[in-house]
């Protein structure tokens, strides 16, 4: 058994990238910690806010009830500021993720591994999946912390899988599920002008987490205050399955070829 951090961008991030992963070690045994890098403050602002609690607190309390869900057993902060989509403002404020000295955040999330000794860090693939910047700078983050940390940790990077997503979208669009006007190509510019996610041939796990699914979506609805959640709950089973039933996972300096299997079990 060994304790694994996972590193995401914002609250949320976990339930829809890496949920199922998460659960099925915690559920294997190993000890799963979850650290955010952002309080995610650039989300959607909730109409339910209760008198005196601000979005940051709202969101902290999410990810703490997401925690729950998925048998993390610890939740982190680097403390950083949202720093908003490719080219907002906020890229640039002094408090953002995105601005934020690279050593000075690596050595943050470090001392998180050495205070858990952690055998593995979890981060994102060199654009982030879509390219958000805070999703990019967790990349530069995490292997940078990882070099930081006393015990080097195992690193993996969570992606998306630009040619399943592409078979998806062809399938969906052969069956007449895709609404007219509403074609979306994976192959297109995303949020940084690059193709989303990661060609197939680049990925090394397949996780399959499908028999955890209902705990996926049980931490995506302990994210109730974002409006992205409100569409992927509101997803048909047999089409949130066919989007969220499998993640997926980029080794670096691991020979290439994909396996389907968790890399922790």
């Amino acid at each position: 058994m060994t304790t694994i951090v996972f590193l995401h961008a914002h609250p949320d991030d976990e339930a829809s990238g890496s949920a199922g992963t998460m659960r099925l070690a915690a559920d294997a045994g190993h000890r799963v910690v979850c650290v955010y890098a952002t309080h995610g403050d650039h989300g959607t602002v909730p109409t339910d806010l209760r008198e005196g609690e601000s979005v940051i607190q709202r969101r902290r309390s999410e990810a703490e009830a997401s925690a729950l869900v998925l048998g993390t057993a610890r939740v982190g902060w680097l403390g950083y500021a949202d720093s908003g989509m490719t080219g907002w403002e906020q890229n640039s404020h002094e408090q953002s993720f995105h601005a934020a000295d690279l050593e000075e955040a690596a050595r943050r999330l470090a001392q998180i591994l050495d205070e858990e000794g952690a055998g593995v860090l979890v981060g994102y693939d060199w654009h982030g999946g879509y390219g958000h910047p805070d999703h990019v700078k967790v990349h530069h983050v995490a292997h940078r912390a990882a070099e930081l940390a006393a015990r080097r940790p195992r690193l993996l990077e969570n992606t998306m899988n630009r040619d399943h997503m592409r078979r998806m979208v062809q399938a969906a669009t052969e069956a007449g599920l895709v609404p007219e006007g509403q074609d979306w190509d994976p192959d297109g510019p995303a949020d940084d002008g690059n193709p989303m996610g990661t060609p197939e041939a680049e990925i090394h796990w397949h996780v399959d987490v499908r028999e955890v699914l209902e705990a996926k979506r049980a931490a995506l609805a302990a994210h109730a205050s974002q409006e992205d959640v409100g569409w992927m709950l509101g997803m048909p089973t047999e089409q949130f399955a066919a989007i969220f039933g499998d993640e997926w996972y980029i080794e670096p300096g691991r020979e290439p070829g994909l396996r389907a299997a968790h890399p922790l079990l």
